[in-house]
């Protein structure tokens, strides 16, 4: 396994730092330790194309055929080598030195892999081998726009049992936003749909990503649509775990870069206390 001659930091979630197809570690600002990502997308292909995407030579497509053997022992040799190798010592400052989930995310989609539900049961399965992880969350990053496939929900059904959490990305309830933001043209009901339907499968976080367009912070309609669809979904009885608020932590590698900028913190904590007061509990990440 390659190592790198640095340490990793929060800046760096380079998806190939050991050499592997499947498996990269990252040290997640959120959680202040070691996140083990899972990319089904080594090919960089995603069915959407957000502006603010940290993939370079990013492209429009799904995840190639996953080789499942090579995933299963990626993953299992690398939790011996975090677990009881030098990794840690070699390559993670002593603050972030304990493992905090395993977290499919990635280069793309990574829903869009036909085998995503055999990938959920590989990652229970080397798990279990492992008595210290039996109780390590495990993680879907996703665009939620697949999730009424009967594969992605019968994986998510497995996530659940793993006791598993769904983060889906919601940066704008507007079809005007989700073009520009996300360049997709996913209708505002098929948004609510698979929202819904993802919190009857599997606990569900909302992840959505903030920031300045050509100086200026999200404006009032965008912000006043957000807070009324949560509201709305809320009503209708979806079991939101809450809302995951990031701000921009990397550069995009996407053309729009130059336009985009950090929000303030005066901002993101004023619209945080706005989706809290409907009742949901929000994290927020500059």
């Amino acid at each position: 396994m390659q190592g790198s001659s640095k340490l990793l930091n929060v800046t760096d979630h380079s998806r190939d730092n050991v050499g592997l197809t499947y498996i990269y570690p990252v040290v997640s600002r959120r959680a202040g330790g070691v996140s083990i990502g899972i990319n089904l997308n080594p090919n960089s292909a995603c069915n959407w194309r957000c502006i603010y995407c940290q993939v370079p030579e990013l492209k429009r497509g799904a995840a190639p055929t996953i080789d499942l053997i090579k995933l299963e022992k990626e993953l299992y040799v690398f939790l011996q080598e975090i677990l009881y190798g030098s990794f840690m010592q070699e390559q993670i400052t002593p603050s972030a030195r304990r493992i905090i989930d395993i977290a499919l995310s990635g280069n793309g989609e990574p829903t869009s892999a036909k085998e995503f539900e055999q990938v959920i049961d590989i990652i229970g399965k080397v798990k279990h081998d492992f008595d210290s992880l039996k109780e390590l969350k495990v993680v879907l990053i996703t665009n939620g726009s697949l999730i009424d496939r009967s594969n992605v929900k019968a994986g998510l059904r497995s996530l659940a049992e793993l006791k598993g959490e769904i983060w889906f990305k919601l940066d704008s309830v507007t079809r005007e936003g989700r073009q520009q933001i996300n360049n997709t043209r996913m209708s505002s009901r098929q948004v609510h749909n698979n929202l819904k339907l993802s919190t009857s499968l599997c606990q569900t976080w909302i992840q959505t990503c903030v920031f300045k367009t050509d100086g200026d912070h999200p404006t009032q309609v965008e912000t006043k649509a957000y807070l009324k669809f949560i509201e709305e979904l809320l009503q209708e009885g979806a079991l939101l775990k809450g809302v995951l608020l990031y701000g921009l932590a990397r550069s995009s590698m996407q053309p729009e870069a130059p336009r985009l900028t950090k929000v303030t913190q005066g901002w993101i904590e004023s619209f945080g206390r706005k989706i809290h007061s409907l009742g949901l509990p929000v994290k927020i990440n500059m």
